[in-house]
């Protein structure tokens, strides 16, 4: 089973079939951690203590690892190893006098041979593999050489991807586990949450422990979603740069207010509505390019943030791409402001929206 999804894996585990060698990768790394503990526990059960033996990818040691592949299991079906983390760009923390290519070498020599009684499983959860979207295939492909050993598993085992879901997705996955609770919530609401929380999975399993207990057997809706779910500083950072975008003085500061409630650290607030001006200016650049949001989001990697670019490709930006040059100018000076000065912060903010507000030739506020 060469190349498969996270619920083809899964469902291949419930029938009892297991593989000898796993590569499990990708940006949802709940879903990385998920797959990774139904793999051992269907090799060894409840017998880790014995069965299992943890390795970190860049200090492993191929004779070491070779030894412990051909070992007889205890206690056991399967002998388990899980390799945390190997980084065929960089195997090693200090890679003075050698080769990547030559260490990946020596690795795929000790795993070559997996007998019957060992599974082998690699996952990926400290660091970033380069993806991009083959069109042909039409499907995510690596294009670092972390690719060697994802495809040596494919051919031996099975490879695995765990991407971030799109909001629409994760809207199914809501309304899943709120009906599994008892409760209620159409996919509209779900959508809005899943966004709300910006498609993170952790967070959304907290704001749904919390409606499901408010709401007990009552719908979810989306009244009580805005009134009882935290909103990420990135969406309101979005709310920000679409008032700017209209002229909207009073829902600008609004948002800036928002914000700083909900933020001590005024870096962390600068941060995220220089990243929403950002998003903006990449998306208008599309535009008169002639690309899509598809293209947008595999370009500058959206993964678990596409539902914004789709957003502003439907209409969210609509500044030019001169006034948007304007603004992420004034969003650099007051960057180096708030890092040069001891002035008031919550002024040096403010201020910066008015300026980004007046920089329209239009001139109108509301």
């Amino acid at each position: 089973m060469p190349q498969t999804d996270p619920k083809g894996l899964t469902a291949k585990l419930r029938k009892g079939e297991l593989d000898n060698i796993y590569y499990i990768y990708g940006q949802n790394i709940p879903e990385v951690d998920k797959l990774t503990k139904q793999i051992i526990k269907a090799a060894v059960g409840d017998n880790e203590e014995f069965a299992l033996t943890r390795l970190e990818g860049r200090y492993l040691d191929f004779s070491e690892l070779y030894d412990m592949v051909q070992m007889m299991p205890m206690m056991s079906e399967y002998n388990c190893i899980l390799i945390n983390d190997y980084n065929c760009e960089r195997p090693r923390e200090n890679m003075a006098g050698l080769r990547a290519d030559d260490i990946t070498k020596k690795l795929l020599e000790a795993i070559k041979d997996v007998p019957p009684q060992t599974v082998v499983i690699f996952n990926v959860t400290g660091f970033e593999i380069a993806i991009k979207y083959d069109y042909k295939a039409k499907q995510n492909v690596i294009r670092d050489k972390n690719k060697k050993l994802a495809d040596f598993a494919a051919k031996h085992g099975t490879a695995v991807e765990c991407p971030v879901k799109t909001a629409q997705d994760m809207a199914k996955d809501i309304a899943s586990a709120v009906s599994a609770r008892g409760g209620f919530i159409s996919i509209n609401a779900a959508r809005e949450l899943a966004e709300l929380c910006q498609c993170d999975t952790l967070t959304i399993k907290n704001e749904i422990d919390k409606l499901c207990s408010y709401a007990g057997s009552k719908e979810i809706t989306s009244e009580l979603i805005g009134d009882m779910v935290h909103h990420e500083s990135g969406v309101t950072a979005y709310n920000l740069a679409s008032a700017v975008a209209a002229s909207d003085r009073k829902t600008a500061f609004e948002a800036m207010d928002e914000l700083m409630a909900d933020k001590d650290n005024r870096g962390a607030v600068l941060a995220a509505i220089t990243s929403a001006f950002l998003d903006m200016y990449r998306v208008q650049a599309a535009r008169r390019c002639g690309k899509y949001a598809d293209a947008v989001k595999q370009d500058f990697a959206y993964y678990n943030r596409g539902f914004a670019i789709d957003k502003l490709y439907k209409g969210g930006a609509t500044m030019s791409l001169e006034r948007l040059r304007k603004c992420i100018k004034i969003l650099r000076d007051t960057n180096i402001k708030l890092n040069s000065s001891g002035g008031n912060e919550k002024i040096v903010l403010e201020q910066m929206v008015t300026a980004m507000l007046i920089s329209d030739d239009r001139r109108r506020t509301k």
